[in-house]
C-alpha cells in the first residue's frame, strides 16, 4: 500500500503527466455527458423501453463503440464507429493500393495526407450511417419513437446533429492524442465500455442476491472474471522473440553493431480487429431471415450461447485472424530492413531465406494465437450458459469489450511508466516493465 501511494505521488509530482491525466479526464467527461443528450425529436422513455430487448449482432457492437449511446439515441449515438471504420478502409488500401503505399512512406507529410483522407472517408461514412440509424429506429421501434419521422426539417436536423457528433467524438480523440495521455480514439472507447460496467455488474449482483447460495457462485464469477483478465493480458502481450545479429562496423576509432538483439513476433499480431470483422459477417444472415420462414436460422446467429453460433464464430475468427496478420504483416519487408542495416538471423541466409524463415515461423506462431483469440471471442457464450449469469455481465468476460480495455490500459500505463522513469522514479511495478500492444508490435532498426 506504501508502494502505491508514493507512485501516485511521483505520478502526481511530475507537472507534465498531471496536466495530461488532468485533461484526458476532462475531455473524457465531456464525451460522457454528450452521450446522454438525446437527440431532438426522439421520445427516450419509449426508446429506452424498446432497447432493452431488442439488441444483438452488429448493432450491439456498434453500441458498445458508442459507449451505450447507440441504444439512448443521443447526439453522439454513431460514436467513433464511422471514425473507425475509415481508418479501418486506409489501412487496407496502405497495404493493396500503390499510391498509398507510397504516400506512407513519405514520412510526417504523407501521414498527414492519409489522415486528411480519413477524415473526409468519416464525413461521407457518417453521413450514410446518420440516415441507415433514423431508418432503423423508425422501422424497428415504431412512430412512437419518432413522431416527426418523414418531415424533411426532422430527417435534416437529425443527420446533421449525428454528423456533427461524430466529428466532435473524433476531434475529442486527436486532442487527447495529441495532449492527453494515450490514444484518445482508444481511450473514448473503453470509458465507454467501462460505463457500462457498474450497471452490469450491479445487474449480476442484485440476480445472485435473491438465494443466499448464488453469493458463492458470484465470488466465483468475480475470481474467475480476474483470470480471463491475467490470461488476455499474456495473450495480449505474447511474442516470439527471434535472435538477430548485427555486423561490426568501425567507424573512425569507434565500433558500432556486433551486439545480439531480437525481433518479436507478436502471438497476436491483428489485435481485435478479427473479432469486429467475425461479428459483422455473423450479422449478415440475420439480415435475410428477418420475417422469412427461416427465422429461426436468423435468431441462431444472435444468441451467442447457441453451439453453432459458437463454432460458426470461432471459425470465422480464426480465418480472419490467419488473413488481417497477412495483410498487416510483411516479412519481406522486414528481411530487407534487417539486410539494409547488416542484420541477420544466426543460421539464416539473407534475402528470400529470411523471408521464408520469418513467415514460417509467423505461421506457426498465428494459429495457437488464432485459437485463443476465437475462445476470447465465444467465452461470454460459455460463461452464460455455464453460470446462467446476466447478458449484459457476461459480455465482459471476453470479445471486443475485454481486448480493448486489457490492451488500452496496458497502453496508457506503458506511457505513465515512462515519464516516471524519464525522470529517475520507479517504474509501476517493482521487478520488470509494462509492456503495451505497440512496444513490440514492429522491429526497430
Amino acid at each position: 500500500m506504501k508502494n502505491l501511494i508514493k507512485t501516485l505521488k511521483n505520478i502526481w509530482s511530475i507537472d507534465e503527466l498531471r496536466s495530461k491525466i488532468l485533461f484526458t479526464l476532462v475531455l473524457t467527461a465531456v464525451y460522457r455527458v454528450g452521450a446522454h443528450i438525446v437527440l431532438p425529436g426522439i421520445n427516450p422513455v419509449a426508446l429506452e423501453q424498446y432497447s432493452k430487448a431488442n439488441q444483438s449482432g452488429i448493432l450491439d457492437l456498434i453500441n458498445t463503440f458508442a459507449g451505450g449511446a447507440f441504444n439512448q439515441a443521443s447526439i453522439f449515438a454513431l460514436g467513433i464507429m464511422p471514425y473507425i471504420t475509415a481508418s479501418i478502409f486506409i489501412q487496407l488500401m496502405t497495404v493493396l493500393v500503390p499510391s498509398f503505399q507510397k504516400m506512407q512512406k513519405e514520412g510526417e507529410s504523407g501521414r498527414n495526407k492519409i489522415n486528411q483522407i480519413t477524415r473526409y472517408l468519416t464525413v461521407a461514412v457518417t453521413l450514410v450511417q446518420a440516415f441507415a440509424y433514423i431508418a432503423y429506429l423508425h422501422q424497428t421501434a415504431g412512430p412512437a419513437i419518432m413522431p416527426g419521422y418523414g418531415s424533411f426539417n426532422f430527417t435534416l436536423t437529425t443527420v446533421v446533429v449525428l454528423t456533427a457528433g461524430t466529428l466532435f467524438v473524433m476531434w475529442l480523440g486527436e486532442k487527447i492524442t495529441d495532449k492527453g495521455l494515450g490514444n484518445g480514439t482508444s481511450l473514448i472507447i473503453m470509458v465507454g465500455i467501462l460505463a457500462r460496467l457498474p450497471q452490469a455488474f450491479t445487474q449480476e449482483l442484485a440476480v445472485r442476491s435473491v438465494r443466499t447460495g448464488d453469493i458463492l457462485i458470484f465470488i466465483i464469477e468475480i475470481a474467475l472474471y480476474i483470470a480471463i483478465n491475467m490470461g488476455c493480458i499474456i495473450l495480449v502481450q505474447g511474442t516470439r522473440k527471434v535472435p538477430v545479429n548485427y555486423a561490426k562496423q568501425i567507424v573512425g576509432n569507434r565500433q558500432f553493431g556486433g551486439a545480439r538483439q531480437f525481433l518479436p513476433l507478436k502471438v497476436n499480431a491483428a489485435g481485435v480487429m478479427p473479432i469486429i470483422f467475425a461479428q459483422a459477417i455473423i450479422f449478415v444472415p440475420t439480415l435475410f431471415t428477418m420475417g422469412s420462414k427461416n427465422a429461426t436460422l436468423g435468431r441462431m446467429f444472435t444468441d451467442h450461447t447457441n453451439g453453432w453460433y459458437m463454432l460458426v464464430y470461432a471459425a470465422v475468427v480464426i480465418g480472419f485472424t490467419f488473413l488481417y496478420t497477412a495483410l498487416i504483416f510483411n516479412p519481406k519487408q522486414i528481411s530487407d530492413n534487417l539486410k539494409q542495416n547488416n542484420g541477420f538471423i544466426p543460421g539464416v541466409k539473407p534475402g528470400q531465406p529470411t523471408t521464408d524463415y520469418i513467415g514460417t515461423i509467423m505461421d506457426r506462431i498465428t494459429f495457437p494465437g488464432a485459437v485463443l483469440l476465437a475462445l476470447v471471442g465465444i467465452l461470454p457464450g460459455i460463461i452464460q450458459k455455464l453460470f446462467g449469469m446476466t447478458q449484459g455481465f457476461a459480455m465482459f468476460f471476453g470479445g471486443t469489450s475485454l481486448l480493448i480495455m486489457v490492451g488500452v490500459i496496458l497502453d496508457t500505463l506503458q506511457q505513465v511508466e515512462t515519464q516516471l522513469m524519464m525522470r529517475q522514479y520507479d517504474g509501476l511495478m517493482k521487478s520488470g516493465r509494462i509492456q503495451g500492444r505497440q512496444s513490440s508490435s514492429a522491429i526497430q532498426i
